[in-house]
């Protein structure tokens, strides 16, 4: 399983999680990512330093940071990827990943929604072309309080269990 904190830069409390899970869940099947956007993180801004949104730029990106996530995506084949983004609260796939977001927000406690990919989004690109299981988790706007943390990181713990 890979899991991203953070693709958009202001919309990064993803890492608060992926932090826990690094801090208290070191797994041999958990690949962890905090930040794919250091830059828009930065300056809290969704786009990267070259002005992109990475999340429309999959597979074919020039962007270094979509490279780097291509790469790793491609050597991994992860079954399951989630990507954590703000602030719709709730978790939401299409497809063939479906049964699994749904899972997920069972453990967790939130809102699911089918909701078709964007074009170039990197969950549309696992789903379609990867045939893997890719789906995103809208945390709250606000930061997450210990209790919520520990509802994500049960959630992401739960379906790596699952399989």
């Amino acid at each position: 399983m890979l899991v991203v904190g953070c693709i958009h830069g202001n919309e990064c409390e993803g890492m608060v999680v992926v932090n826990a899970l690094l801090r208290t869940h070191p797994r041999e099947d958990l690949w962890l990512l905090p930040d794919l956007n250091p830059d828009g993180y930065d300056v809290r801004r969704r786009l990267n330093a070259n002005g992109v949104d990475l999340n429309r730029t999959f597979p074919n990106g020039r962007q270094p940071e979509t490279r780097v996530a291509v790469a790793v995506i491609k050597r991994l084949h992860p079954d399951v990827t989630i990507w954590f983004h703000q602030a719709e609260n709730r978790v939401r796939a299409w497809g063939g990943s479906e049964a699994v977001a749904r899972r997920y927000a069972r453990l967790s406690g939130m809102r699911y929604a089918s909701v078709k990919w964007p074009s170039g989004a990197a969950t549309r690109w696992q789903n379609t072309a990867l045939h893997e299981k890719s789906f995103v988790v809208e945390l709250p706007a606000e930061a997450l309080d210990p209790w919520q943390i520990e509802a994500q990181v049960r959630a992401v713990l739960g379906v790596a269990t699952a399989g």
